[in-house]
């Protein structure tokens, strides 16, 4: 069996091709099945979200980090608002748990005083300028040294990876086609259509492109003969501490920031377990993404300095991400070199909240420059609810054993997730390791996959007919498993 989201596009005509399956891309593309339109949502990757957007700090942010003047504000602040009935019509996990700026020395309350009167002038619902007792009432875990700072209760968390992966299963059901390990190599305009190859040849043709393509979004505009600008990468090391730790807070604890980065939080996932980071250091490798002992010390002495209950031994895993860095602002534009071509690049924080905006902007210049919208009619936001064992009581559980007995086998331990919901991932296209464990958090518990790894390469084997030799961790290059003892 094939994945769901690999097709034979030779010869297909798209009305719209979106280069990149990130949380840009993929809002984009839920937006666009709305209308009556061919739309396909390419990727490099062998799945979608393995790029810059699985590994970031699902944070859905308040509005007060950045000016009006720029785009990404009114972006971060429209998007922030979309979050609730997306999450009720995709069901990914998300809650608003409330952000707090903690301030620990008297001047820093300068810089909270311009964040608050940046979230005023944004619109940044109920924001508020605390006392050192406000904020130990609105997070006890916090130093007691803290001075005062800011609150933003209509921030977030969501799930990044799940986030993605709903919004483009929702896309998929109202008609988008999805193609990965489809590397954009090189295109050329014949007539009014662009003929866009890929790496391994294979080739399709649209009338309109958007170039979401986050790290490489410089490599694909160059490969269309557009806008040449240089994406730099900036990478992000972030350490996760075991759901059982005592430091968790009830709200994302943010320091002040400084003028490069927002700096190192700590994150209350909406699964429970505890996120800390990340760094932000410059870096030329757009595909580095290890993770160092020296910053593992950096990264715990700033969490400890807002939460002293923060310890290494709570930590699981690290890993390590890339913000596309390209200037100040989001570049959100139709080409001014070739027709038919947008571009959404350089989306570094608040990326992920402003990306339901993102959808939006784009649709809309997509139809300024000439795109034909007509609302579809038997367009349907809801996804069916996915039962997930970790989640649910002892009598709905009892019920769905006496359904489907694989929902009685646990395949993960830690995270309590069912052979059944595994079998439905790759059901859902996700044949690769990681993609399992985005989709379904099997492997991301305590053991970090040390005794459900085999089980879940077995029900690979048997779902997909795919040999040993055949099963990546992230795609082609990443082989579990390679010659014989």
């Amino acid at each position: 069996m094939g994945s769901k989201y690999t097709a034979d596009n030779a010869g297909s005509v798209y009305d719209v091709a979106i280069i990149g399956a990130g949380v840009c891309g993929a809002n984009i593309a839920r937006r666009l099945s709305q209308y009556e339109l061919k739309v396909i949502l390419l990727d490099k990757e062998a799945d979608v979200s393995f790029g810059t957007s699985k590994a970031n700090s699902g944070i859905v942010h308040g509005g007060f980090h950045h000016a009006s003047k720029y785009l990404k504000a009114r972006l971060e602040v429209q998007g922030a608002l979309m979050f609730d009935r997306l999450h009720r019509e995709l069901g990914f996990p998300f809650r608003r748990c409330g952000i707090v700026v903690a301030a620990l020395h008297e001047d820093e309350m300068r810089v909270v005083d311009q964040l608050y009167r940046q979230g005023v002038e944004n619109g940044g619902i109920g924001i508020e300028m605390c006392s050192r007792e406000r904020m130990l009432e609105l997070e006890p875990k916090l130093n007691p040294d803290t001075v005062g700072g800011l609150y933003a209760p209509a921030g977030g968390i969501v799930e990044p990876y799940r986030f993605v992966f709903s919004l483009v299963e929702s896309a998929q059901r109202n008609g988008v086609e999805v193609r990965v390990s489809f590397k954009a190599d090189s295109a050329r305009r014949e007539g009014d259509l662009w003929r866009i190859r890929a790496e391994d040849g294979s080739q399709l043709s649209a009338r309109y492109v958007v170039n979401a393509a986050g790290l490489f979004a410089d490599e694909v505009s160059r490969a269309f003969g557009a806008e040449e600008y240089t994406i730099r990468a900036r990478k992000g090391e972030y350490y996760l501490l075991d759901r059982m730790t005592r430091a968790r807070p009830d709200r994302v604890v943010f320091p002040v920031p400084t003028s490069v980065s927002k700096g190192m939080l700590v994150v209350p996932t909406v699964e429970g377990t505890v996120l800390i980071g990340p760094t932000a250091e410059m870096t030329d490798d757009k595909t580095d993404t290890a993770t160092t002992r020296e910053h593992l010390e950096m990264i715990l002495g700033n969490a400890r300095a807002m939460i002293p209950a923060v310890s290494e031994n709570d930590v699981i895993t690290s890993f390590a991400g890339q913000r596309p860095v390209l200037d100040e602002d989001f570049y959100i534009e139709p080409s001014k070199k070739v027709p038919a071509f947008i571009h959404v690049a350089g989306i570094q924080s608040p990326g992920l909240t402003a990306s339901p905006a993102i959808g939006e902007y784009v649709k809309d210049l997509l139809k300024g420059e000439g795109l034909r919208l007509l609302e579809k009619p038997g367009y349907d936001p809801i996804l069916p609810d996915r039962p997930r064992m970790f989640d649910i009581d002892h009598y709905r559980a009892d019920a769905l054993v006496s359904e489907d007995p694989s929902y009685g086998n646990i395949v993960c331990r830690c995270e309590k997730v069912s052979e059944a919901e595994i079998v439905a991932a790759i059901r859902a296209g996700h044949t690769t390791l990681d993609g399992i464990k985005y989709f379904t958090r099997a492997q991301m518990g305590r053991c970090q996959g040390g005794f459900c790894t085999y089980k879940i390469l077995k029900i690979l084997m048997r779902e997909t007919g795919m040999g040993w030799d055949r099963i990546t961790k992230r795609g082609g290059g990443s082989e579990l498993l390679s010659g014989r003892l």
